[in-house]
């Protein structure tokens, strides 16, 4: 892995990023105080409260986001500490979706895999979101019709950052220095510590397992090496 495989990484981890970042804001700006409306009403039943924080944090794509929301509820009196659990639990399960559609990257990768099956993978359809996102948004005279197309072009472009990243790392697989590198991962704790280390950093668990996805459809570090890294 030379210097332009480490820019190119850096590269796709900044789009996957900024793309996440333009989804997430379209989503909290379109839903508007509705969502935090819904959110103060739904959390008398804790069940209710795991699903309605899985559902948040799936739509807005941060459970930080829907954690500081709670807080402040919390705060001010309209939600319970015993409430709250609830939906910050289903908020940290929610924000695995995020993961679950970049994972359909690599589906179609195997020339095996039937057409049909292909066309389950963002890269077929992400050109067409893409472009719908940009008519919305340049031509659209509605608020929320362009905010819709922010969310439809931020999801294309985490998606293109997703596909430059796993491009960058892709001749890891083969390198025996990385290789060496990653036989300390076979220690959980040292797995559980990178991966804290990692998100501390860029500040995102999504970001992190998206990177490791990377690595792992690439072969450059197992599946077994992978869960502490994202424990």
């Amino acid at each position: 892995m030379n210097l332009m495989d480490i820019l190119t990484l850096i590269c796709g981890l900044a789009l996957f990023l900024y793309g996440m970042e333009i989804m997430g804001n379209s989503l909290k700006k379109s839903a508007g105080r509705k969502l935090k409306t819904i959110l103060g009403n739904l959390t008398s039943n804790k069940f209710k409260g795991f699903l309605l924080g899985l559902a948040v944090t799936a739509v807005i794509q941060s459970s930080s986001a829907t954690t500081v929301m709670v807080v402040g509820f919390v705060n001010s009196g309209t939600m319970t500490l015993s409430q709250a659990v609830g939906v910050i639990m289903g908020a940290n399960v929610g924000t695995a979706v995020t993961s679950w559609l970049t994972a359909m990257s690599g589906i179609g990768s195997d020339g095996n895999v039937s057409s049909l099956l292909s066309w389950l993978s963002p890269d077929a359809w992400m050109p067409i979101l893409a472009l719908l996102g940009i008519c919305l948004l340049l031509f659209s005279q509605k608020d929320r019709k362009k905010d819709i197309g922010n969310i439809l072009l931020g999801f294309a472009v985490l998606m293109t950052g997703m596909s430059i990243m796993s491009s960058a790392v892709s001749g890891l697989r083969e390198n025996e220095t990385f290789s060496s590198m990653l036989v300390m991962f076979n220690n959980p704790l040292f797995g559980i510590l990178a991966g804290a280390v990692l998100t501390a950093i860029i500040q995102s668990s999504s970001a992190s397992v998206g990177i490791l996805q990377s690595l792992t459809t690439t072969g450059a570090i197992s599946y077994g090496m992978a869960i502490p890294i994202i424990m």
